[in-house]
Protein backbone atom coordinates (compact mmCIF):
# COMPACT_ATOMS: atom_id res chain seq x y z
CA UNK A 1 0.00 0.00 0.00
CA UNK A 2 1.41 3.42 -1.07
CA UNK A 3 2.08 5.59 2.30
CA UNK A 4 -0.12 8.80 2.17
CA UNK A 5 0.85 9.50 5.62
CA UNK A 6 3.19 12.26 7.00
CA UNK A 7 6.45 10.50 8.42
CA UNK A 8 6.32 11.79 11.87
CA UNK A 9 6.66 7.98 13.42
CA UNK A 10 8.76 5.82 11.13
CA UNK A 11 8.33 2.47 9.47
CA UNK A 12 5.16 0.89 10.70
CA UNK A 13 6.08 -2.93 10.39
CA UNK A 14 2.42 -4.64 11.20
CA UNK A 15 -0.91 -3.21 10.01
CA UNK A 16 -3.60 -3.81 12.99
CA UNK A 17 -6.95 -4.45 11.63
CA UNK A 18 -9.05 -6.01 14.66
CA UNK A 19 -8.97 -6.56 18.72
CA UNK A 20 -10.53 -8.17 21.54
CA UNK A 21 -9.25 -8.43 25.28
CA UNK A 22 -5.79 -8.65 25.11
CA UNK A 23 -5.13 -9.48 21.56
CA UNK A 24 -4.52 -8.05 18.69
CA UNK A 25 -4.49 -9.56 14.61
CA UNK A 26 -2.53 -8.38 11.65
CA UNK A 27 -4.17 -7.83 8.17
CA UNK A 28 -2.23 -11.41 7.61
CA UNK A 29 -4.36 -12.98 10.40
CA UNK A 30 -1.71 -13.26 12.45
CA UNK A 31 -2.23 -12.84 16.54
CA UNK A 32 -0.32 -10.76 19.28
CA UNK A 33 -0.49 -10.05 22.45
CA UNK A 34 -0.93 -6.40 23.34
CA UNK A 35 1.41 -5.47 26.06
CA UNK A 36 1.49 -1.81 25.41
CA UNK A 37 -2.32 -0.88 24.66
CA UNK A 38 -1.86 1.83 22.37
CA UNK A 39 0.47 3.46 25.08
CA UNK A 40 -1.45 2.78 28.64
CA UNK A 41 -4.84 3.45 26.19
CA UNK A 42 -7.01 0.43 26.00
CA UNK A 43 -7.08 -0.39 30.04
CA UNK A 44 -10.28 -2.12 29.45
CA UNK A 45 -8.66 -4.14 26.38
CA UNK A 46 -9.40 -3.81 22.98
CA UNK A 47 -13.33 -4.24 21.45
CA UNK A 48 -14.73 -3.84 25.21
CA UNK A 49 -18.72 -5.20 24.93
CA UNK A 50 -19.97 -1.80 27.61
CA UNK A 51 -17.58 0.23 25.42
CA UNK A 52 -18.39 -0.95 22.50
CA UNK A 53 -22.42 -0.82 23.20
CA UNK A 54 -22.07 3.27 24.62
CA UNK A 55 -20.71 4.50 21.48
CA UNK A 56 -22.81 2.37 18.79
CA UNK A 57 -25.92 3.77 21.16
CA UNK A 58 -24.24 7.42 21.05
CA UNK A 59 -24.04 7.41 17.53
CA UNK A 60 -27.62 6.33 17.23
CA UNK A 61 -28.86 9.28 19.48
CA UNK A 62 -27.08 12.11 19.18
CA UNK A 63 -23.13 12.20 18.06
CA UNK A 64 -22.77 15.99 18.10
CA UNK A 65 -23.82 19.40 19.54
CA UNK A 66 -21.32 22.47 19.97
CA UNK A 67 -20.04 23.29 23.50
CA UNK A 68 -22.45 26.11 23.23
CA UNK A 69 -25.11 23.58 24.75
CA UNK A 70 -25.38 21.18 27.42
CA UNK A 71 -25.16 17.32 26.68
CA UNK A 72 -26.37 14.08 29.20
CA UNK A 73 -23.22 11.94 28.86
CA UNK A 74 -20.74 15.33 29.42
CA UNK A 75 -22.64 16.52 32.45
CA UNK A 76 -22.60 12.83 33.71
CA UNK A 77 -18.77 12.46 33.28
CA UNK A 78 -18.11 15.32 34.69
CA UNK A 79 -20.22 14.21 37.75
CA UNK A 80 -17.70 10.68 37.92
CA UNK A 81 -14.42 12.47 37.28
CA UNK A 82 -15.37 14.99 39.91
CA UNK A 83 -16.14 12.30 42.43
CA UNK A 84 -12.69 10.03 41.12
CA UNK A 85 -10.85 13.48 41.82
CA UNK A 86 -12.16 13.77 45.81
CA UNK A 87 -15.10 16.21 44.50
CA UNK A 88 -14.97 19.97 44.88
CA UNK A 89 -13.99 20.65 41.19
CA UNK A 90 -14.78 21.34 37.80
CA UNK A 91 -13.68 19.95 34.50
CA UNK A 92 -12.88 20.82 30.52
CA UNK A 93 -13.21 18.36 28.00
CA UNK A 94 -10.88 17.99 25.50
CA UNK A 95 -9.74 15.53 22.78
CA UNK A 96 -6.32 14.33 24.05
CA UNK A 97 -3.65 14.73 26.94
CA UNK A 98 -1.83 17.16 25.45
CA UNK A 99 -4.92 19.46 25.17
CA UNK A 100 -5.47 18.80 28.46
CA UNK A 101 -2.54 19.98 29.55
CA UNK A 102 -2.74 23.09 27.59
CA UNK A 103 -5.62 23.92 29.38
CA UNK A 104 -3.85 23.69 32.29
CA UNK A 105 -1.13 25.80 31.62
CA UNK A 106 -3.78 28.59 30.43
CA UNK A 107 -5.47 28.69 33.38
CA UNK A 108 -2.44 28.31 35.75
CA UNK A 109 -1.53 31.47 33.70
CA UNK A 110 -4.98 33.19 34.14
CA UNK A 111 -5.17 32.42 37.39
CA UNK A 112 -1.65 33.65 38.28
CA UNK A 113 -2.15 36.74 36.40
CA UNK A 114 0.59 39.20 34.51
CA UNK A 115 4.07 38.66 36.15
CA UNK A 116 2.84 34.97 37.37
CA UNK A 117 3.18 33.27 34.11
CA UNK A 118 5.97 30.75 34.57
CA UNK A 119 5.66 26.92 34.81
CA UNK A 120 8.27 24.57 36.13
CA UNK A 121 8.57 20.87 34.94
CA UNK A 122 11.14 18.32 35.49
CA UNK A 123 13.65 16.88 33.37
CA UNK A 124 12.24 13.22 31.52
CA UNK A 125 8.80 14.68 31.53
CA UNK A 126 6.53 14.38 28.74
CA UNK A 127 3.70 16.85 28.69
CA UNK A 128 2.42 16.61 24.32
CA UNK A 129 3.50 18.43 21.32
CA UNK A 130 1.79 21.50 21.27
CA UNK A 131 3.77 24.48 21.16
CA UNK A 132 3.26 24.83 24.62
CA UNK A 133 3.60 21.45 26.09
CA UNK A 134 6.52 20.28 24.31
CA UNK A 135 8.21 23.27 26.14
CA UNK A 136 6.39 22.36 29.29
CA UNK A 137 8.12 18.61 28.23
CA UNK A 138 11.79 18.12 30.12
CA UNK A 139 13.99 16.72 27.02
CA UNK A 140 15.75 19.71 25.83
CA UNK A 141 16.50 17.24 22.36
CA UNK A 142 12.60 17.57 21.07
CA UNK A 143 12.85 21.27 21.75
CA UNK A 144 15.60 22.19 19.00
CA UNK A 145 13.92 21.57 15.80
CA UNK A 146 10.84 23.98 16.65
CA UNK A 147 12.61 26.69 18.24
CA UNK A 148 11.52 29.81 19.69
CA UNK A 149 8.89 28.17 21.76
CA UNK A 150 6.55 29.89 23.64
CA UNK A 151 8.81 31.78 27.00
CA UNK A 152 7.53 30.84 30.24
CA UNK A 153 9.19 27.17 31.06
CA UNK A 154 11.86 26.13 32.99
CA UNK A 155 12.74 22.45 34.09
CA UNK A 156 14.61 21.16 37.16
CA UNK A 157 16.05 17.65 37.67
CA UNK A 158 13.72 15.03 38.54
CA UNK A 159 13.06 13.38 42.07
CA UNK A 160 15.06 16.20 43.48
CA UNK A 161 12.97 18.54 46.04
CA UNK A 162 15.96 20.94 46.53
CA UNK A 163 15.89 21.91 43.00
CA UNK A 164 12.13 22.41 42.80
CA UNK A 165 12.84 24.17 45.39
CA UNK A 166 15.16 26.61 44.31
CA UNK A 167 13.43 27.47 40.95
CA UNK A 168 9.60 28.46 42.54
CA UNK A 169 9.87 32.45 43.03
CA UNK A 170 7.05 34.83 42.85
CA UNK A 171 6.82 34.50 38.75
CA UNK A 172 5.92 31.05 38.61
CA UNK A 173 2.23 30.19 38.53
CA UNK A 174 2.29 26.46 38.58
CA UNK A 175 4.37 22.99 38.78
CA UNK A 176 3.35 20.67 36.27
CA UNK A 177 4.65 16.84 37.29
CA UNK A 178 3.85 13.60 36.68
CA UNK A 179 3.54 10.97 39.41
CA UNK A 180 5.57 8.50 37.42
CA UNK A 181 7.54 9.73 34.06
CA UNK A 182 6.19 7.44 31.41
CA UNK A 183 8.11 8.49 28.43
CA UNK A 184 10.85 9.29 30.66
CA UNK A 185 11.21 5.71 30.96
CA UNK A 186 8.76 4.54 33.73
CA UNK A 187 10.86 6.28 36.34
CA UNK A 188 9.28 6.38 39.91
CA UNK A 189 9.90 9.44 42.29
CA UNK A 190 10.94 8.63 46.00
CA UNK A 191 8.67 8.74 48.68
CA UNK A 192 7.62 12.55 49.39
CA UNK A 193 8.27 14.04 46.52
CA UNK A 194 5.13 15.03 45.44
CA UNK A 195 4.63 16.06 49.14
CA UNK A 196 7.67 18.25 48.92
CA UNK A 197 6.24 19.81 45.58
CA UNK A 198 2.81 20.21 47.71
CA UNK A 199 4.45 22.85 50.38
CA UNK A 200 6.97 24.21 47.92
CA UNK A 201 3.71 25.21 45.58
CA UNK A 202 1.75 26.29 48.94
CA UNK A 203 4.57 28.34 50.52
CA UNK A 204 5.31 30.21 47.53
CA UNK A 205 1.12 30.85 46.05
CA UNK A 206 1.92 28.57 43.11
CA UNK A 207 -0.41 25.47 41.92
CA UNK A 208 0.23 22.05 41.26
CA UNK A 209 -0.58 20.90 38.53
CA UNK A 210 -0.33 16.73 38.52
CA UNK A 211 -0.13 15.13 34.79
CA UNK A 212 -1.56 11.82 34.98
CA UNK A 213 -2.43 11.21 31.47
CA UNK A 214 -0.56 8.15 31.26
CA UNK A 215 -0.88 7.14 34.59
CA UNK A 216 -4.43 7.87 35.90
CA UNK A 217 -7.29 6.03 36.15
CA UNK A 218 -6.15 2.65 37.54
CA UNK A 219 -2.84 1.72 35.71
CA UNK A 220 -0.39 2.14 38.67
CA UNK A 221 -2.52 0.42 41.43
CA UNK A 222 -4.07 3.86 42.46
CA UNK A 223 -7.14 5.54 40.68
CA UNK A 224 -4.44 7.85 40.29
CA UNK A 225 -0.81 8.21 40.85
CA UNK A 226 -0.72 11.11 43.00
CA UNK A 227 -2.49 8.99 45.61
CA UNK A 228 0.13 6.90 46.76
CA UNK A 229 2.26 9.82 47.91
CA UNK A 230 -1.63 11.32 49.57
CA UNK A 231 -1.13 14.99 47.82
CA UNK A 232 -4.20 16.54 46.28
CA UNK A 233 -3.12 18.65 43.32
CA UNK A 234 -4.73 21.71 42.28
CA UNK A 235 -5.29 20.21 38.71
CA UNK A 236 -5.24 17.28 37.15
CA UNK A 237 -5.15 16.52 33.80
CA UNK A 238 -5.80 13.16 32.11
CA UNK A 239 -6.17 11.37 28.99
CA UNK A 240 -5.66 8.12 27.86
CA UNK A 241 -7.40 5.43 29.19
CA UNK A 242 -10.43 7.72 29.88
CA UNK A 243 -12.13 6.96 26.44
CA UNK A 244 -10.33 3.13 25.61
CA UNK A 245 -9.63 4.37 22.49
CA UNK A 246 -11.72 7.02 21.79
CA UNK A 247 -10.20 10.22 21.95
CA UNK A 248 -11.29 12.14 25.01
CA UNK A 249 -8.85 14.38 27.32
CA UNK A 250 -9.78 16.09 30.74
CA UNK A 251 -8.97 18.81 32.72
CA UNK A 252 -9.72 19.04 36.48
CA UNK A 253 -9.48 21.39 39.11
CA UNK A 254 -10.36 22.68 42.05
CA UNK A 255 -13.27 25.36 41.77
CA UNK A 256 -11.51 28.48 42.90
CA UNK A 257 -9.16 27.69 40.56
CA UNK A 258 -11.25 26.98 38.00
CA UNK A 259 -12.93 30.08 38.39
CA UNK A 260 -10.23 32.01 36.70
CA UNK A 261 -11.59 31.18 33.77
CA UNK A 262 -14.51 33.33 32.19
CA UNK A 263 -16.47 32.66 29.12
CA UNK A 264 -14.32 32.81 25.96
CA UNK A 265 -11.19 31.95 27.66
CA UNK A 266 -10.55 28.62 26.26
CA UNK A 267 -12.69 26.12 24.46
CA UNK A 268 -13.02 23.00 22.17
CA UNK A 269 -15.17 22.33 19.20
CA UNK A 270 -15.46 18.69 19.64
CA UNK A 271 -13.82 18.56 23.34
CA UNK A 272 -16.72 16.25 25.28
CA UNK A 273 -18.95 15.86 22.24
CA UNK A 274 -21.43 12.95 23.11
CA UNK A 275 -20.10 10.15 21.40
CA UNK A 276 -16.94 10.30 23.19
CA UNK A 277 -18.59 11.28 26.55
CA UNK A 278 -20.59 8.19 26.51
CA UNK A 279 -17.61 5.97 25.53
CA UNK A 280 -15.77 7.72 28.56
CA UNK A 281 -18.62 7.28 30.73
CA UNK A 282 -19.00 3.12 30.39
CA UNK A 283 -15.36 3.11 30.50
CA UNK A 284 -15.63 4.91 34.30
CA UNK A 285 -18.43 2.75 34.99
CA UNK A 286 -16.78 -0.64 34.05
CA UNK A 287 -13.93 0.56 35.77
CA UNK A 288 -15.24 1.20 38.96
CA UNK A 289 -17.19 -2.29 38.38
CA UNK A 290 -14.01 -4.21 38.09
CA UNK A 291 -12.41 -2.40 40.50
CA UNK A 292 -9.36 -1.58 38.38
CA UNK A 293 -7.16 -0.53 40.20
CA UNK A 294 -6.98 -3.37 42.86
CA UNK A 295 -6.60 -5.47 39.43
CA UNK A 296 -3.67 -3.27 38.04
CA UNK A 297 -2.03 -3.93 41.56
CA UNK A 298 -2.07 -7.31 41.63
CA UNK A 299 -1.19 -8.14 38.08
CA UNK A 300 1.47 -5.67 38.20
CA UNK A 301 2.64 -7.34 40.92
CA UNK A 302 2.85 -11.02 39.08
CA UNK A 303 4.20 -9.58 36.02
CA UNK A 304 7.38 -7.55 37.81
CA UNK A 305 8.76 -10.44 39.64
CA UNK A 306 8.17 -12.96 36.51
CA UNK A 307 9.73 -9.88 34.02
CA UNK A 308 12.40 -9.38 36.43
CA UNK A 309 13.53 -12.69 36.64
CA UNK A 310 14.32 -13.39 33.05
CA UNK A 311 17.49 -13.50 31.55
CA UNK A 312 18.43 -10.52 30.04
CA UNK A 313 16.94 -8.86 32.58
CA UNK A 314 18.42 -6.36 35.77
CA UNK A 315 14.78 -5.79 37.15
CA UNK A 316 11.48 -3.92 36.61
CA UNK A 317 10.33 -0.82 37.68
CA UNK A 318 7.30 1.21 37.63
CA UNK A 319 3.68 1.29 39.52
CA UNK A 320 0.95 -1.73 38.82
CA UNK A 321 0.57 -2.27 35.09
CA UNK A 322 2.70 1.00 34.18
CA UNK A 323 6.42 -0.83 34.14
CA UNK A 324 9.49 -0.91 32.19
CA UNK A 325 12.31 -3.97 32.24
CA UNK A 326 15.62 -2.89 32.11
CA UNK A 327 17.99 -4.28 30.15
CA UNK A 328 21.37 -6.50 30.73
CA UNK A 329 24.30 -4.26 29.24
CA UNK A 330 24.44 -4.94 25.35
CA UNK A 331 20.89 -5.73 24.55
CA UNK A 332 19.05 -3.07 22.92
CA UNK A 333 15.44 -2.02 23.85
CA UNK A 334 14.36 -1.25 20.38
CA UNK A 335 15.93 -4.93 18.89
CA UNK A 336 14.53 -6.82 21.69
CA UNK A 337 10.91 -4.80 20.59
CA UNK A 338 11.15 -6.21 17.19
CA UNK A 339 11.99 -9.88 18.34
CA UNK A 340 8.80 -9.61 20.66
CA UNK A 341 6.54 -8.45 17.60
CA UNK A 342 8.24 -11.32 15.66
CA UNK A 343 6.93 -13.25 18.90
CA UNK A 344 3.42 -11.72 18.59
CA UNK A 345 4.34 -9.55 21.35
CA UNK A 346 3.49 -5.74 21.86
CA UNK A 347 5.73 -3.76 23.47
CA UNK A 348 7.83 -0.55 23.04
CA UNK A 349 11.46 0.94 23.71
CA UNK A 350 10.74 3.51 26.42
CA UNK A 351 14.55 4.01 26.69
CA UNK A 352 17.68 2.43 24.77
CA UNK A 353 17.72 -0.08 27.56
CA UNK A 354 14.11 -0.78 29.27
CA UNK A 355 11.23 -1.52 27.33
CA UNK A 356 7.54 -0.03 28.32
CA UNK A 357 5.12 -2.99 29.95
CA UNK A 358 1.18 -1.97 30.04
CA UNK A 359 -1.26 -4.32 29.35
CA UNK A 360 -4.87 -4.28 30.13
CA UNK A 361 -5.60 -3.54 33.35
CA UNK A 362 -7.95 -6.46 33.12
CA UNK A 363 -5.25 -8.67 31.68
CA UNK A 364 -5.84 -12.46 32.52
CA UNK A 365 -3.32 -14.38 34.61
CA UNK A 366 -3.42 -16.88 31.68
CA UNK A 367 -2.16 -13.72 29.18
CA UNK A 368 0.15 -12.68 31.50
CA UNK A 369 2.25 -15.67 31.89
CA UNK A 370 2.00 -16.31 28.09
CA UNK A 371 3.38 -12.82 26.98
CA UNK A 372 6.49 -13.13 29.96
CA UNK A 373 7.28 -16.19 27.60
CA UNK A 374 7.01 -14.31 24.48
CA UNK A 375 9.14 -11.76 25.51
CA UNK A 376 11.53 -14.50 27.39
CA UNK A 377 12.13 -16.07 23.75
CA UNK A 378 12.29 -12.29 22.36
CA UNK A 379 14.75 -11.74 24.64
CA UNK A 380 16.81 -15.11 23.64
CA UNK A 381 16.97 -14.19 19.92
CA UNK A 382 18.35 -10.93 20.65
CA UNK A 383 21.07 -11.74 22.81
CA UNK A 384 21.99 -14.45 20.70
CA UNK A 385 22.22 -12.10 17.82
Amino acid sequence: MTDRMMATYGPRPVTFVRGEGTRLWDDSGREYLDFLCGISVTSLGHSHPAVAAAVCEAARTLVHVSNLFWTIPQQELAVSLDELLGGGGRVFFANSGAEANECAIKLARRAGGRGRHRVVSAYGSFHGRTLATLHATGQPSKHEAFQPLPEGFSHVAWDDPDALDAAVDGSVAAVLLESVQGEGGVNVASPGYLDAARRICDERGALLIVDEVQTGLGRTGRWWGFEHDGVRPDVVTVAKALGNGVPIGACWARAEVAAAFQPGDHGSTFGGQPLAAAAARAVLAEMRRIDAPALAAAAGARLAEAVGGLPGVLGARGRGLLLAAQLDEGLAAAEVAREALAEGLVVNAVTPTALRLAPPLNVSSEDLDEGVGRLSRALARAGGR
